[in-house]
């Protein structure tokens, strides 16, 4: 399983975690086979300084991650998340390596849009016709 999460800067495992999503300088891609860390990888967001919705995800999705884990997240940005089959999860926080152990134990689960999301009516599901 390879899983991305947001970081502030490019040190790996040891970087901290990035609390909002849309702006992290930076993604680890960790692939993880058996509860063990088998690689990671750093990998600057392109995107960081300036974005259109759901091009993070899909630059997320061509990096083959299945899952994403950040700080927080807009509602939008989960839903495209879910569009691209891809799990994600909010409320991590400290390192990189500490957010990772937290999902792998089961205590990060899902996403909830950030209170900005919300403010900016992003936080729930729209209708699409």
């Amino acid at each position: 399983m390879k899983i991305a999460i947001t970081a502030e800067t490019d040190q790996g495992l040891d970087s901290q975690v990035a609390q909002h999503f849309g702006h992290a300088p930076f993604f680890v891609l960790v692939e993880v086979d058996n509860g063990a860390v088998r690689a990671a990888q750093t990998i600057a967001n392109p995107f960081a300084e300036n974005h259109q919705p759901g091009e993070i995800p899909d630059f997320i999705k061509q990096q083959h991650a299945e899952v994403m884990l950040s700080g927080g997240m807009g509602g939008r940005a989960i839903e495209f998340f879910a569009q691209a089959g891809i799990k994600a999860a909010t409320g991590a926080s400290g390192t990189v390596r500490q957010s990772l152990e937290k999902y792998l134990g089961g205590a990060l689960t899902s996403a909830a849009p950030c209170d900005e999301s919300v403010a900016h009516g992003h936080g729930h599901e729209h209708a699409h016709s």
